[in-house]
């Protein structure tokens, strides 16, 4: 399986694509690629929503994942913060649904508590656990690219424990 996690930002956008290998005797995780999407502030917000569509566009047509994963929209004390995140969002899903992928929804909590064991754990916290799990040698740079990792880590030890119940 194949999963492209998507973490929505109004400055950066990040993304990670996780391949499950189960081919070998234990499974494995293993990073394809990761990235984020940087966005100029000085940019009029619907500029800066295009990008983000064209960029994840690009990517998912590139990396043709089996499932796009994202994380649910959190409540935020800044209400005019919290529009402008859910647009970015709302422009993520749009371009898995114009590539014909299904979406998967997380919330934060669970992606966390998915991967570090923690729901509350620390932005830190979530990039060494993310390197571990996928050997990789350097903690994935930017932060919301490990966050986006991380969401395609969470679908997928989900989708594990689903198919575990249904055998």
């Amino acid at each position: 399986m194949r999963v492209f996690g998507i973490d929505c930002g109004t400055e950066i956008t990040g993304f990670g694509v996780v391949d499950s290998d189960d081919s070998g005797r234990v499974a494995r995780l293993v990073c394809q690629g990761m990235g984020g999407i940087r966005l100029s502030k000085n940019k009029p917000l619907p500029e800066r929503l295009a990008q983000v569509y064209r960029e994840l566009t690009n990517e998912i047509e590139r990396c043709r994942p089996d499932v796009v994963a994202v994380e649910e929209v959190f409540y935020s004390v800044n209400a005019k913060s919290a529009l402008k995140l859910g647009q970015v969002r709302g422009v993520a899903l749009l371009a898995a649904a114009c590539a014909g992928v299904p979406v998967a929804e997380y919330a934060p909590l669970k992606i966390k508590s998915s991967v570090v064991g923690y729901g509350l754990a620390k932005k830190e916290q979530v990039q060494f656990m993310v390197a571990r799990l996928l050997g990789l040698k350097e903690l994935p740079e930017p932060a919301d690219a490990a966050d986006a990792l991380a969401i395609a880590i969470c679908h997928i030890h989900t989708a594990q424990t689903l198919a575990g119940m249904v055998r």
